[in-house]
């Protein structure tokens, strides 16, 4: 068996994988985004992986280099299908509205004058977000009319076509807290808090992670979420509103687990290799998305121990041991 690690540079998250890929004996090359090249016709040595494991950190990067691969037949964690599903937040938010799951009022336009209508239909407050992005940024809460006029203006101004698509959600009054869940196939293996001050508590704009209680409620809403995007291995970002209770905000298919991993004392990166290793063997099924599938997600949940060597940098040079840097075109 064979497995390529896909990455764009070692943080934390990809030293602890490239150790669990070491400890699991397994043959793997380290393969940097940054100097690959792909002849659409020609696969040669790409064939010889059995699974690639994907970890840019750009999503175009991340989502073109997967449906190369799996155009061959290769398969890859996560699918090509998954993170197109994941990495646009509009088309995640039309899967999920088809599968039925609850999650908060989104409203799309593509004028300035057409963005204005529909937030003032929600009701202020409401967030505006890029369609693809990541780590919090460019969120805007809009509290009034003369906000949302300057924010339209310039993001108008700004002119690139991401700023064209407003996506608009309502603005959900949260306790001061989200929820991340891990979700791998059918099991919530973990879930943190994720508390902050402010309005937006991603922990990559200094929110403070902390063990959530994995309920029965939340594993099955959280189950249904992966399986509506394609399952496989997955961040699922829920909220707590007062009156509805869990709501859908995110799906991530490239998380990173640094905070979640201590956090919780789950393994993450092992599970993450185990699973890769299953879809290598065959043991995992992959096809699209049923958005129809309404089965109850199982309950039995596998808990791995964390037991982290290095905790000291998010970003960590490695030499690894067979893991090989290059590109296999």
């Amino acid at each position: 068996m064979k497995v390529g690690l896909l990455l764009s540079r070692v943080r934390i998250e990809e030293k602890w994988l490239i150790e669990a890929l070491e400890k699991a004996e397994v043959d793997f090359d380290r393969i940097d985004d940054r100097d690959i090249t792909f002849d659409v016709d020609q696969p040669g040595n790409w064939k010889s992986y059995d699974v690639v494991l994907e970890r840019s950190i750009s999503f175009a990067r991340g989502l073109y280099a997967t449906q190369i691969l799996n155009s061959w037949g290769i398969p890859t964690v996560n699918m090509a299908y998954v993170a197109s599903a994941c990495g646009d937040k509009l088309i995640t938010s039309s899967i999920l509205a088809r599968a039925g799951i609850p999650q908060p009022r989104t409203k799309v336009a593509f004028t300035p004058e057409a963005a204005l209508a529909a937030i003032e239909e929600l009701g202020y407050p409401v967030v505006l977000k890029p369609v693809v992005g990541s780590w919090g940024r460019l969120l805007s809460k809009i509290n009034d009319r003369d906000a949302a006029e300057a924010v339209l203006e310039h993001k108008e101004t700004l002119g690139s076509y991401q700023h064209s698509i407003y996506y608009i959600q309502e603005f959900i009054r949260k306790p001061g807290r989200d929820i991340r869940a891990f979700v791998v196939g059918d099991q919530t293996v973990c879930a943190i808090y994720r508390s902050s001050s402010h309005w937006i508590t991603n922990t990559a704009r200094d929110g403070q992670g902390s063990n959530c209680p994995v309920t029965p409620e939340l594993h099955q809403l959280c189950v249904r979420a992966a399986r509506a995007v394609g399952g496989g291995v997955l961040a699922v970002d829920v909220l707590e509103d007062p009156q509805r209770g869990y709501l859908v905000n995110e799906v991530n298919h490239t998380m990173e687990f640094h905070t979640l991993a201590p956090a919780t004392g789950i393994d993450v990166a092992r599970v993450i290799v185990d699973y890769t290793l299953r879809v290598a063997q065959g043991k995992v099924k992959l096809q699209p998305p049923n958005m129809l599938d309404t089965r109850p997600a199982v309950t039995r949940l596998t808990v791995y121990t964390f037991n982290p060597t290095d905790l000291t940098s998010p970003e960590t040079s490695l030499t690894p041991g067979n893991g090989r840097t290059g590109d296999p075109s």
